[in-house]
Order: structure tokens, then C-alpha cells, then sequence
């Protein structure tokens, strides 16, 4: 019983926390040179994972539906396997869960960190809101640069250009009936239902990592607890609503 209560206890103050990251975001958008800042340190220096790790997951899902297709007679449908397992899942999860391994821990940790060296307490101090200063502007960044960075996962052709590099260059599909079967089967509402995965996962990612940075043990264990629970807690949250959202979208 101690252990569920603890559980909903935090589960309240992790509300309220997301009530009052909400409050603050519109003085946050009067800055957008912060953050602006905010959103190169989250999203674009997670490009790089994003575009090799959305290059390798296409060629081996080339690999693996290849030989799949090949036991059916139908190869030729090896484009529309992998795309439809890009955009649908492979691009917004895998993401979420780079994103939460690269950016949700850095967040966590850089907050855990001000907070153990007394900075969000100087702000407060000095009558700046650290809320609206710190906490809110890294929340919004990951916000914004989540679907972002699953669009350039997914549509743009990233993962769909490594299982081109594998299926055609490799094991001699043809390259006609690969792209052909990309453009008859991807439908609008692939891609609109992945943009909302994505927005929904950077969200929680978000929210999770702010979170745990800011009530973070004010001490160097502490703030390793708290960007250890930001990957774990993200992970997990990613892959429970991935089901949810695809429950109710199909």
C-alpha cells in the first residue's frame, strides 16, 4: 500500500507540474530566442543519431522482410513493408526512445545539476522565475523538436532510403516497383497518425525529463537517479502509449 501511495502521490505533484509548465508557456513564447537556443540543444544535435539510426533500421528491415516477401512469392513488395513499418512505428518509437536516451537525459541532468549547485535557487533569489526561465523553454523545445526530428526519421526518407539501399543496390529488387508500391499504399493518414504519436511521445518525454531533473536529490546520486529514471520512466511510457494510440487509431 506505501508503494502505491508514493506512486500517486507523484503522479500528482508530476500533474501539477505539468499544470504549471503550461501556465508559463505563453511568457516563454515572448522569448524565442531562448528558445530557439534551447530547441539546436535538443533537436538538432540529436540529428545525427536520428538519421544513421533511421538509416540502419531501413536496411535491416529490408533484410528481414526480404526474405520474408521472398518465401510468399512477393518481393516486389518489399517498399511498401518497409515504409508502412517506418511510418507507423518504427519512425515515431524508435525516435522517442533516442530522444529520451540523448535529450531526456541531458535535460535531467542539466537541471538536476543547477539544482544541486544552488542556480534555480539564486534565480529565485534574484526574482527570476526558473520556472519560466529554465524549465519551461527546455519542455517546449523537446515539444517541438520530437515530431520534428520522427519526420525526418520517416518522411523523409531516411529509413525508406536505407531499406532503397539494401533491397535494390543489394538483393536486386526493382527499383520501380519499390517506390511504386511506396506511393499506392502510404496513405495521408499514415502520416498523420505517426505526426501524432510523435507529438504525443515528445510530451511525455518531455515532461518526464524536466520533471525528474527538477526534483532531483540536490546531490551528485541524486542527479545520477534522476536521468536514470528519465530513460527508464520514457522508455516505458513510449512504449504503453505507443499501444494505446495504436489501439484507438485502428
Amino acid at each position: 500500500m506505501s508503494a502505491i501511495s508514493s506512486f500517486l502521490q507523484s503522479l500528482g505533484r508530476a500533474q501539477f507540474f505539468l499544470f504549471s509548465l503550461l501556465l508559463a508557456v505563453p511568457q516563454t513564447l515572448l522569448r524565442p530566442r531562448l528558445l530557439a537556443q534551447q530547441i539546436y540543444s535538443v533537436g538538432v544535435l540529436s540529428l545525427v543519431i536520428i538519421v544513421l539510426s533511421g538509416s540502419f533500421v531501413g536496411m535491416v528491415l529490408a533484410l528481414q522482410f526480404y526474405h520474408t516477401l521472398q518465401l510468399f512469392g512477393s518481393p516486389e513488395s518489399l517498399g511498401v513493408a518497409v515504409a508502412l513499418a517506418v511510418v507507423r512505428e518504427f519512425g515515431p518509437v524508435v525516435t522517442a526512445l533516442l530522444f529520451a536516451g540523448r535529450a531526456g537525459s541531458a535535460l535531467a541532468a542539466e537541471i538536476g545539476l543547477m539544482k544541486a549547485t544552488d542556480q534555480l535557487s539564486g534565480m529565485e533569489m534574484m526574482a527570476v522565475d526558473p520556472m519560466r526561465r529554465v524549465i519551461t523553454p527546455r519542455f517546449l523545445a523537446g515539444l517541438i523538436s520530437m515530431p520534428l526530428l520522427a519526420f525526418i526519421f520517416s518522411m523523409m526518407a531516411i529509413g525508406v532510403a536505407g531499406g532503397h539501399a539494401i533491397g535494390v543496390t543489394l538483393l536486386g529488387v526493382d527499383a520501380g516497383s519499390y517506390w511504386a508500391g511506396i506511393h499506392q499504399s502510404l496513405e495521408f493518414e499514415d502520416i498523420r497518425e505517426a505526426m501524432i504519436k510523435s507529438l504525443v511521445f515528445g510530451l511525455a518525454c518531455s515532461w518526464i525529463a524536466v520533471y525528474q531533473g527538477y526534483h532531483a536529490e540536490p546531490t551528485s546520486g541524486g542527479v545520477a537517479r534522476a536521468t536514470t529514471n528519465t530513460v527508464v520512466i520514457s522508455s516505458l511510457s513510449v512504449l504503453a502509449l505507443d499501444f494505446v494510440l495504436t489501439a484507438l487509431m485502428l
